[in-house]
């Protein structure tokens, strides 16, 4: 029940250093590059850029590969469904445009393989299915690299700044990232609260693996309730001691930290830009 829900890696690695609009900007950009090659070079060139933010970052690699259980299992979905048919005579080569734009290769030539009856591997979709695994994998481990060196307070402050052109809209802005901070932080407090209040009804001889269905949701209305009661109070507490420190009170929150952009990250930026937009133009 002790649940590790801190993403934030501490460190000093360049990647660290850098201005978290730019991280999100770039992850974004790549994300779209990720979408837009249809090419196995263009994928392994994304995956050469990723290893290569991953490394600046000095986090080792298996903090990036290790907790990807569950796009483990949505990519293999992708290999199966995408590898083999129930009726290999409709996916002979050249029966079916490619998916999503992305070209065959190699295997688009070779004919389905029957294996009972009519259903059979397919060389083409097979293909296909792991190019859109590759794509999956890169997609999540490159999100992993902006949450590992970004902490939660520089995230919300950049979603403030996105979001600062929406002022002339009467849009809250302010608030809005205050929300998303506050939310971002009670996720441990939560995590720890339900691991505290589990324990202390499991102490109480609450059984959470015994019986059939119904006993079990009954033990665990013992844990819920209390937590949410717990962070009721929590939530009060918060409320009035933002209130005591005048929160509001300013039209525009300010900031202790200087928030312009720095040449440095003027430059990371544009070279950034520049890699994602040749990756999709040449490859």
């Amino acid at each position: 029940m002790r649940i590790n829900v801190s993403s934030y890696i501490p460190g000093t690695s360049p990647i660290h250093a850098c201005d978290a609009r730019v991280k999100i900007v770039l992850l974004a950009a790549y994300s779209v590059t990720l979408f837009l090659v249809d090419t196995w070079a263009g994928l392994v060139l994304c995956g050469v850029l990723f290893a290569a933010a991953a490394v600046s970052s000095r986090i080792p690699l298996r903090r990036f590969f290790a907790p990807l259980v569950p796009v483990y299992v949505l990519a293999a979905f992708a290999v199966v469904f995408n590898g083999f048919a129930f009726d290999v005579g409709q996916a002979a080569p050249g029966a079916a445009p490619p998916l999503m734009g992305q070209k065959p290769g190699l295997f688009g030539s070779l004919p389905p393989v029957a294996l009972v009856g009519s259903f059979g591997l397919v060389p083409a979709g097979l293909a296909r299915g792991c190019f859109f695994a590759v794509r999956i994998v890169l997609l999540v481990t490159a999100s992993l690299v902006v949450t590992y060196t970004t902490t939660s307070t520089a995230l919300t402050d950049a979603l403030a700044d996105f979001l600062r052109p929406l002022r002339r809209l009467r849009v809250p802005v302010d608030d809005i990232a205050m929300v998303f901070s506050l939310a971002l932080r009670f996720i441990p407090v939560t995590a720890e609260e339900l691991g505290r209040v589990h324990d202390a009804q499991q102490a109480r001889g609450a059984s959470f693996s015994e019986g059939g269905l119904w006993e079990r949701l009954r033990a665990w209305q013992t844990v819920l309730i209390p937590l949410f009661v717990g962070l009721f109070r929590r939530a009060d507490a918060l409320a009035v001691a933002m209130d005591a420190r005048c929160y509001g009170a300013e039209p525009r929150r300010t900031s202790l930290h200087d928030r312009r952009l720095a040449g440095r990250s003027l430059a990371v930026l544009a070279a950034g830009l520049a890699l994602c937009i040749a990756v999709v133009v040449l490859l």
